[in-house]
């Protein structure tokens, strides 16, 4: 078998491909579900045999969702909450990084080794020291409440540190040459050359901020400061889930990690590090 290219194909390539292919639709489908699910009328949720296709499609699911709570409202605490944090989480974890990659001070492995093992601890283990901690601030029921605990990300120092330890040493020292300053280099040429690393790590800090639930539930008594996630826990009631409303607020809660996935996508797909020598 030849591809449009004359190039042979074969059996195993088809294989890998086929299997690839199974893959991504075996991921796909709670996705498709879950989207076919908001657009079903309620008799339609619990008929069985289950249809992925609606008989009778209608919107009224997202009219619900939006009626029966400001969800504007948890979309931008949710969207102000991931931004503040993915931003954080990027300039500590990029600066952290070009620290622990590329100077040399006493203590410096055993410092790294301990951050490092923080990625490790659970946050349930420390969860109630951290929250004392917080209303000890006053900040119960605050927007700073909610960010606190995601501004900065150990696996994103260490990640960080990786990618830039492929930057060769001979940049920084020309740069040092020309009188750059040591914030210089960072801010100039480290986080411009860890660009695809920065996105990758993007993504994950936006999802992990954006998904997080345990700690909103304890700071957020108030209904304004409730995330997405914490709004879509309204649909569960004592005996029964609303699935349609809750599908279709779901629906709307991902589209923010799509865009940003589809945004940072090309610098992930370039590289996840650079070594700043092209070609």
């Amino acid at each position: 078998m030849k591809s449009t290219s004359g190039k042979r194909i074969s059996l195993p390539y088809v294989i890998a491909r086929l299997l690839l292919f199974m893959g991504a639709l075996a991921m796909l489908l709670p996705f498709i579900w879950m989207l076919s699910t908001s657009l079903k009328p309620a008799n339609e949720v619990i008929t069985w045999p289950p249809q992925f296709i609606p008989r009778h499609p209608t919107f009224n699911n997202y009219v619900e969702a939006m009626g029966a709570a400001p969800f504007l409202r948890f979309f931008l605490n949710s969207l102000l909450v991931s931004s503040i944090s993915t931003v954080s989480i990027l300039l500590t974890s990029s600066l952290s990084g070009f620290i622990f990659a590329k100077y040399r001070f006493p203590g410096r492995d055993i410092i790294f080794l301990a951050i490092l093992a923080t990625s490790m601890v659970p946050f349930q283990s420390y969860m109630i020291p951290f929250y004392l901690m917080v209303n000890g601030l006053g900040w119960i029921n605050t927007y700073q409440g909610l960010a606190l605990p995601l501004l900065v990300m150990s696996f994103g120092i260490f990640f960080m540190r990786q990618n830039i330890m492929g930057i060769p040493d001979e940049l920084m020292d020309a740069a040092r040459i020309d009188g750059c300053s040591e914030f210089g280099i960072w801010w100039r040429m480290i986080l411009p050359l860890s660009k695809s690393a920065m996105a990758a790590l993007s993504i994950f800090a936006f999802k992990n901020a954006w998904g997080d639930f345990i700690w909103p539930l304890l700071i957020a008594n108030d209904i304004n400061l409730y995330t997405m996630e914490l709004g879509l826990g309204m649909f569960q009631h004592r005996f029964t889930v609303d699935y349609g409303s809750i599908t279709a607020g779901s629906v709307i809660s991902i589209l923010p990690i799509i865009t940003v996935f589809a945004i940072f996508r090309r610098n992930i797909i370039e590289g996840v590090t650079l070594t700043g020598i092209k070609g």
